[in-house]
């Protein structure tokens, strides 16, 4: 029986500078054997062709290096986002375009409740929400109690770091004007008006956890992985949804390693669920489970955070700060982490020869990341860290000169000129620092290695479309926004292949179709190289080949 198949295709982009294309990859035991001719490849000895690709386009599997576990169980409950979105089982849900249909959304879904018999007491979950596109008008408490003044509701943004919620949970929760925390939003007259900024959010505690424990379901990371193939790609990362601990990473272990699991997964450790855990012990942690990585789960990353988002007017800025703010917001922003402690926080994880991921939208936050990695550089010098600055979405042209200098990574958000670039323009930072935002071509031009992401759920998991963002930088409404950053197509896909790949420190594995690297593709029914780059976003996915398996998506 023959132990080599090999693959026909239309065209294979490789990525390879060695051998950029073929129309025939020979595939065993998993891995690539070459790229080239039949004639060429059949030299391996036995063999199959497998000519189902004959028509289609053939890529490296697209890599997510940001993105997280609640892609695939966030549609357990009730999407109320401002576009329209395609669940893992490829169920169209429409966009609510304004805040009373948000409201009559929500209000169908109580009746339901109500209808089955569920107790006034359980909680109504939703998500998606972003009030900035509403005219500027903020959602709060008032507007969800047109829904119910009599079951509890928790309706989470479309960044995760807000939350809405009415008049019932609050007082379940006893949030009142007397409360003190930061990030509990008040009304003028000093009244909590229903919005919850970042860690506040855990003020509303049972219905936080309720919400995120879908995330590390069974049937969440399957959604997961079933929209990772229905999307093309081969690997993502859950950058920071949950905790290492044996029960968990068992759960994990014993869904990723099923044959019929359709991905590789890579799951980084985290502060942000327990922020008085000792950074030295979740090092030790995450260490341990690097040695029990195998071929499909990984792990050796950790994600941090210092700000929270842009859109949420919770971002560190530095000056001139947002360009408008609601009413009530502070000038800046909110520390996640204090700024003075990032450093002994990131120390033990340098150290121990992990990379460091560090979640900063705001440019101020990108500045203290930097300060960070520069002292604990001079603390413990080390090559080839590939710490990385995640989302990068206001850095400037002199931080990106200091990252190249210190070994520094960008994975930037472009996702965010599409889905918030008019708000940015408008609302968030004004039209100067909105054309600069999601820099790729200034990363590029000052020798920063960069991938993009979606932040999947906050956006819809894609990378054609992430790359989409980047090559045209349009806008919802058609504008351009910052054409001196346009990058090349080909940029882009180096970008969500061997880009990411670097990132995650697994390019020697993954991001390129050439001899020795895992058999991963990206089944694609159009050339990206050869289309209108208007077109990027729109190309069919057919699906993946994971391992020399080819895997149909669902979507299709």
């Amino acid at each position: 029986m023959a132990d080599t198949t090999i693959f026909k295709a239309r065209k294979i982009i490789t990525m390879n500078p060695a051998n950029p294309s073929g129309d025939a990859v020979a595939v065993r035991d998993g891995k690539v054997l070459g790229v080239g001719t039949v004639e060429e490849l059949s030299r391996w000895g036995d063999h199959v062709v497998d000519d189902r690709f004959a028509d289609k386009v053939l890529m490296p599997g697209l890599i997510e290096a940001h993105c997280h576990a609640g892609t695939g169980s966030v549609w357990r409950n009730t999407y109320c986002g401002f576009f329209d979105r395609r669940d893992p089982e490829g169920r169209l849900w429409t966009g609510c375009k304004n805040i009373e249909e948000v409201v009559e959304r929500l209000r169908e879904v109580d009746e339901r409740m109500t209808a089955d018999g569920r107790d006034e007491n359980d909680t109504l979950l939703a998500w998606g929400v972003d009030p900035l596109y509403f005219d500027g008008e903020r959602m709060y408490a008032h507007h969800l109690d047109k829904v119910s003044t009599t079951r509890p509701i928790y309706l989470n943004h479309a960044s995760g770091h807000l939350s809405t919620v009415n008049s019932k949970l609050m007082a379940d929760e006893n949030i009142t004007r007397d409360t003190s925390a930061p990030g509990v939003a008040k009304d003028v007259d000093g009244e909590p008006n229903g919005e919850l900024q970042e860690a506040a959010k855990m003020l509303a505690s049972r219905a936080n956890t309720e919400m995120m424990a879908g995330w590390f379901s069974k049937e969440g990371v399957w959604n997961f992985g079933y929209a990772a193939r229905n999307t093309g790609h081969t690997t993502v990362i859950d950058l920071a949804s949950g905790p290492l601990d044996d029960e968990t990473s068992e759960l994990w272990s014993s869904i990723v390693e099923d044959p019929m699991f359709p991905a590789r997964v890579m799951r980084a450790s985290s502060l942000a669920r327990d922020r008085n855990s000792d950074p030295a012990d979740v090092a030790a942690m995450t260490v341990r489970r690097k040695t029990e990585s195998t071929e499909k789960l990984h792990y050796g990353v950790v994600k941090l955070f210092l700000d929270g988002s842009i859109q949420g007017f919770t971002a560190r800025l530095s000056y001139p700060f947002h360009y408008t703010l609601p009413a009530g917001n502070p000038e800046n922003g909110l520390w996640l982490t204090a700024p003075d402690q990032i450093a002994d926080i990131i120390f033990p994880f340098h150290a121990a020869g992990l990379t460091v991921h560090c979640h900063c939208n705001g440019d101020e936050a990108t500045e203290a990341f930097i300060d960070a990695i520069e002292e604990v550089l001079e603390r413990y010098p080390r090559w080839d860290h590939r710490h990385t600055v995640q989302h990068c979405q206001l850095t400037k042209n002199a931080q990106y000169r200091r990252m190249a200098a210190l070994g520094m990574c960008a994975n930037i958000f472009t996702n965010h000129i599409f889905y918030w670039g008019d708000q940015h323009r408008e609302f968030t930072v004004g039209p100067e620092r909105a054309y600069g935002m999601d820099a790729c071509a200034s990363a590029q031009r000052l020798g920063v290695s960069y991938s993009i992401h979606s932040d999947s759920p906050v956006t819809p998991l894609g990378s054609l479309h992430v790359a989409w963002c980047a090559v045209n930088r349009r806008t919802a409404t058609g504008r351009t926004l910052g054409e001196h950053e346009k990058i090349t197509v080909g940029d882009a896909l180096y970008a969500i292949t061997l880009g990411a790949a670097h990132q995650m420190k697994m390019d020697h594995l993954i991001g390129s179709i050439e001899a020795g690297k895992f058999a991963d593709f990206a089944v694609l029914e159009e050339d990206p190289l050869e289309i209108d780059p208007m077109r990027l976003k729109d190309i069919e996915v057919w699906g993946t080949v994971l391992g020399g398996e080819p895997l149909r998506s669902t979507a299709n």
